[in-house]
């Protein structure tokens, strides 16, 4: 695990050049986002950032199981040379050009059935977040994907990892491209916030944004004991959510897959497809291809 950083909390460190190699990509101010987002009574207890790591969500769920971590705990990295998605696919990107961070919730008095609402629960909160902050139009790719336009296209610009840390905790991770270039992109589907025009590509700003986002997404849900209709949740991500009214191809585990139209999210978090023989299949893990009008 690398260490933090020292010069984290510094404008700059004269003697490390390479932490300013890209004019364009300053580092993260930790001291001033711990300042921002750690309050007393407030859910985020901490904020460290690291300049590498392997993967932040593998570095937490460590933490939690050693009882070096507490809910609320934010861990940051300028870079992360193992970052995972789902299907333990691998995410990788230039240094500082997007945010990487994991976070530890423990939401205890929430039925356990109800948990798989966290990552899509984050995935409104990171939307409505980069929104507000990038001023640039998001939608979700069902279960977990944050989806941006760029000439007319739609293409992927972040992802959501969530992994159980012990027996009361979750650790989620997410990662959204911020400054990547055309040509640093690692396939023709990807995105970034810089390339669908944002306003603000400052990743101080738009992390605040979207863990204050978070922050109030995760209070409203566990208000309402993790019920997605009374917390409001199922209907915003509806809403966003550009899967829903598409034709679809589910492809689920043990080579098996589902064409049809995704209906909606159920209360379960499931996405419901209408198939061609007119059965509704409820589908709550699998890859969703969003297939094009014929």
């Amino acid at each position: 695990m690398t260490p933090r950083d020292a010069a984290d909390d510094r404008p700059g460190d004269p003697s490390g050049g390479s932490r300013w190699s890209d004019l364009d990509r300053p580092p993260l101010n930790a001291a001033a986002l711990r300042r921002a987002l750690v309050r007393e009574g407030q859910l985020w207890s901490g904020v460290e950032v690291v300049q590498s790591t392997g993967s932040t969500n593998s570095d937490l769920v460590s933490r939690a199981a050693e009882g070096r971590a507490t809910e609320g705990a934010v861990l940051v990295a300028e870079e992360q040379t193992a970052g995972r998605g789902r299907l333990d696919r691998r995410w990788t990107a230039p240094p500082r050009s997007g945010l990487f961070f994991s976070v530890l919730l423990t939401p205890g008095e929430v039925p356990i059935a109800r948990w798989g609402w966290l990552p899509l629960l984050t995935g409104v909160a990171v939307a409505t977040g980069l929104a507000r902050a990038a001023g640039v139009d998001t939608s979700l790719k069902w279960p977990n994907d944050l989806l941006v336009t760029v000439g007319g296209e739609e293409r992927k610009a972040g992802g959501i990892l969530a992994e159980r840390a012990g027996d009361d905790g979750v650790v989620i991770g997410v990662g959204v491209n911020v400054t990547l270039r055309e040509a640093e992109l690692p396939v023709p589907q990807a995105g970034s916030l810089a390339l669908a025009g944002a306003v603000s590509t400052d990743r101080d700003t738009l992390l605040r944004a979207v863990l204050r986002s978070l922050s109030d997404w995760y209070g409203r849900w566990r208000a309402a004991g993790g019920d997605p209709a009374t917390s409001g949740l199922q209907e915003t991500y509806a809403a966003g959510c550009a899967t829903l009214g598409r034709q679809v191809r589910a492809e689920l585990p043990g080579d098996r897959s589902v064409v049809g139209e995704a209906l909606a999210v159920d209360g379960d978090g499931r996405l419901v497809i209408a198939t061609r023989e007119g059965v509704r299949e409820p589908v709550g893990a699998g890859d969703i291809v969003h297939l094009r009008p014929a």
